[in-house]
């Protein structure tokens, strides 16, 4: 008799999270033992946020914030009981250059020696938003603004800057991570007290209620070696 097909379940996942979500789907299928399979489609919170809100067919919401999980379950398009904190984001200011080495970011901010900083858009990218705390806490919101280049979300914001389109860019520490070290560039690890936390939340979506594939992959982002690969990408995770 045939095998019984697999079914799918579609994961919606913040810009910044794509690369540790690509190694999580391979460890998830490795794991599972049931022919259950994920497909994944990446983009801006607020951009997948309006998606599901208007019917976009995803299980599962991986967002860069814990804001918009929280909505969908007010309004119904989410299952209540479902959030949890799966990773906390980290910001780094970053230039490419040539070998890696940490700089003074509020020095190199501060002398505004560039014409261009890319950031995310800060009301549809939480990234974005940390960004501009990060430019209010040090009184630069003014000074820098005309040099400021919006980008949708945290991953076009550092294209921009590895394209040089922009002289520098606030991004997710983890990509700056990624990068060799030979080709690290320069970088400021934004410490967490300089914005409010970046707390990144998943959510069993109303369309997978009952989808197998959705239901076991939030149960493995919740297992210790889903925790110590969202860790390796630089990424802090909440105690379980």
């Amino acid at each position: 008799m045939p095998g019984r097909a697999a079914e799918t379940a579609t994961v919606a996942v913040a810009a910044n999270f794509a690369r540790p979500l690509a190694a999580l789907v391979e460890a998830f299928s490795r794991r599972c033992e049931d022919r259950l399979a994920l497909r994944v489609v990446h983009g801006s919170t607020g951009g997948l946020y309006a998606q599901i809100r208007y019917g976009a067919p995803y299980h599962v919401f991986l967002a860069a914030d814990a804001d918009r999980p929280a909505r969908l379950v007010a309004q119904g398009h989410a299952l209540a009981g479902s959030r949890f904190t799966y990773a906390v984001g980290r910001l780094a200011l970053w230039q490419p250059a040539p070998g890696g080495a940490t700089v003074d970011g509020p020095a190199v901010l501060r002398a505004r020696s560039f014409r261009r900083l890319a950031v995310a858009n800060p009301d549809l990218a939480p990234y974005g938003a940390a960004a501009m705390a990060v430019l209010a806490r040090l009184d630069l919101t003014e000074a820098l603004a005309s040099r400021l280049v919006r980008a949708e979300n945290v991953g076009q914001a550092f294209a921009l800057t590895a394209t040089g389109n922009a002289d520098w860019g606030f991004v997710g520490l983890a990509s700056v991570l990624a990068r060799p070290n030979g080709v690290r560039g320069r970088w400021w690890a934004v410490p967490p007290g300089f914005h409010p936390p970046v707390r990144q939340d998943a959510v069993l979506l109303s369309g997978g209620r009952d989808n197998r594939a959705a239901e076991a992959f939030l149960v493995f982002l919740q297992s210790d070696e889903a925790a110590a690969l969202i860790g390796d990408f630089g990424y802090g995770v909440p105690a379980r």
